[in-house]
């Protein structure tokens, strides 16, 4: 792609999630997604490929959807009550349509069928921007109107999106796919404690971010699109695919590793709620997901595929590991022991 256009695309991008986020009136949210949505459209369809194509327009009609029902949303809210303000979302009606729309553009349970086609027809550095900035707008938009939405609602949503996230993700072969499957249960945890806590959903979103970042830029500097050319790609990089292997666990929420934070605090904010049947049972479902990651740290590192013919190794990379991935991959699995401190600042 034209050096050109990509700054133009990645700065829009960077405008719409700015808008979105900062912005107190329905209209002003709405044009922050719709200009996200048209930005990433052409980085989704850059290689071309009919796949491709076909990835941008299902992603194209599923947020045109969505970003209609969240204009038809604030819309019922303003007749309703005289305002457009996000905060002042007190309509129930409004309110169930919000969290719909708001559930199609993340990829919630059961509006997820786009997700893992749009990121397996996407390239990796797409796929990172699907799976991490692209949720940043209608998260903040959940997090605004956290007060006046259905509890019982997002509570089955979030469910559905964890059982349904690590059980379809249990049989695929394709990184980028099981990628996908492992975002919409970490959405799930997001959703069920919007309401109760939700700064900790941004800070579980904040630390998602972070180790699934680390994850595609690590794929994407080894060109790894499946698990069979991972079992082979030890050979390139073996540094950076033991630093994967722990993000991996990491992303599953094993302690002494990052991603064990957000878990740990969302089950205590729950078991406070006097939720303990609902935080019992995400603890069991992220045991699905666990069985996948397994099975990428397990490829990654430990094993080569039983096989009668002899694999050719990959010629080892004499190229150093770039920076950003080091720091990234440091902070996916050592933040742990200074959780206070992030608790602090969060």
């Amino acid at each position: 792609m034209n050096p050109q256009a990509k700054l133009i695309f990645m700065t829009s991008l960077l405008l719409g999630t700015t808008i979105t986020i900062s912005s107190n009136h329905w209209i002003m949210a709405w044009a922050g997604l719709e200009i996200n949505t048209l930005a990433v459209l052409p980085l989704i369809s850059k290689s071309h490929h009919p796949r491709s194509v076909e990835a941008a327009t299902k992603y194209f009609l599923t947020q045109a959807a969505a970003s209609a029902l969240v204009l038809f949303s604030s819309m019922t809210n303003a007749w309703h009550t005289g305002q457009w303000d996000i905060t002042q979302l007190s309509h129930p009606t409004s309110g169930l349509i919000l969290t719909s729309a708001i559930a199609m553009k993340l990829g919630l349970v059961p509006f997820h069928f786009w997700f893992p086609e749009v990121l397996q027809g996407s390239p990796l550095s797409t796929g990172l921007l699907l799976s991490t900035i692209m949720k940043l707008p209608p998260i903040t938009l959940l997090y605004m109107t956290s007060p006046s939405l259905n509890p019982t609602l997002l509570t089955i949503l979030a469910l559905l999106s964890t059982a349904l996230g690590g059980w379809m993700g249990l049989n695929q072969t394709q990184v980028r796919k099981i990628l996908a499957f492992s975002s919409i249960s970490h959405l799930g945890w997001m959703a069920i404690i919007i309401i109760y806590n939700p700064k900790l959903t941004l800070l579980n979103f904040y630390l998602y971010t972070m180790m699934t970042a680390t994850v595609f830029l690590t794929l994407n500097s080894m060109k790894v699109l499946k698990l069979s050319t991972l079992m082979t790609a030890w050979t390139k990089v073996p540094s950076l695919n033991a630093m994967l292997l722990l993000t991996l666990l990491s992303l599953a929420g094993l302690p002494p590793l990052t991603g064990f934070l957000p878990k740990w605090l969302i089950i205590q904010e729950l078991t406070k709620q006097e939720m303990i049947a609902t935080a019992t049972l995400m603890a069991l479902l992220s045991l699905l997901s666990l069985f996948f990651y397994l099975r990428l740290a397990y490829c990654t590192t430990i094993t080569l595929p039983p096989h009668t013919t002899n694999h050719m190794k990959q010629w080892r990379t004499g190229k150093p590991t770039k920076v950003l991935i080091a720091i990234l991959a440091t902070m996916s699995i050592t933040l742990l022991p200074i959780s206070p401190l992030i608790l602090a600042l969060v």
